[in-house]
């Protein structure tokens, strides 16, 4: 008796299983079969797999073999042919579709670039901070300005100038007065027996260097 029930109950779920493949004409595991039909047909795993190996055995469908994974496909030759205006009604369907597809991925690109450029950037409350740190520097500094403005010691042009011109004079001294005295040194230290450094420190004498001066360049 229980074999009567099952050959009715497998024979139905092969039927399903063969509309299934030709309609969807892909291939499937078998995993996949079932849980595509398995809500709508109330199918369990072990008739589709049954089902699946019996249509295969009888020619009805195609089977193979990747691993230790079988997967179904319809027998391309039991389909029937499509005509040629079927044919050229799918490129152009195909052809529709690519442009879409084109025109998704290049939508996709752009909101993907917006994004980037968005997270990069500062949130609402940041600018908000930041433009209240920016307020408190401009009131700093135009306060800064108005002391400037307000005070009395300024420097004149004229002043300015008079010191400027004075320090040229120094320097000029100064530099003038330098290549004297190195001039002389040099002469002095033709004939002494020790190094310069020691005679420096026997006469006393101190150089720019050891402390730290430096002759201003010319102006």
């Amino acid at each position: 008796m229980s074999k009567g029930r099952e050959g009715p109950a497998a024979g139905g779920a092969a039927a399903v299983l063969l509309r299934y493949l030709r309609e969807q004409n892909r291939p499937y595991s078998a995993q996949d079969v079932f849980g595509n039909l398995q809500r709508e047909h109330g199918l369990g795993k072990a008739a589709v797999v049954k089902a699946l190996e019996q249509l295969a055995q009888q020619g009805h469908i195609r089977e193979k073999v990747y691993g230790k994974q079988k997967v179904y496909f319809a027998d391309q030759e039991q389909l029937p042919a499509a005509s040629d205006a079927e044919l050229r009604g799918l490129d152009g369907e195909i052809a529709a579709l690519s442009a879409q597809l084109q025109a998704l991925q290049q939508g996709c690109r752009q909101m993907e670039a917006e994004l980037r450029e968005l997270s990069g950037s500062m949130t609402t409350p940041e600018m908000a901070r930041e433009v209240e740190e920016l307020r408190k520097d401009c009131a700093g500094y135009a306060d800064k300005l108005e002391r400037i403005k307000s005070a009395t010691n300024h420097v004149t042009p004229e002043e300015k100038e008079k010191v400027c011109s004075e320090q040229r004079l120094y320097c000029k001294e100064w530099r003038k007065r330098k290549r004297m005295a190195t001039e002389l040194l040099d002469a002095i230290l033709e004939g002494y027996p020790k190094s310069k450094k020691q005679f420096f420190e026997e006469v006393g004498i101190e150089t720019d260097e050891d402390h730290n001066v430096t002759l201003p360049a010319a102006v």
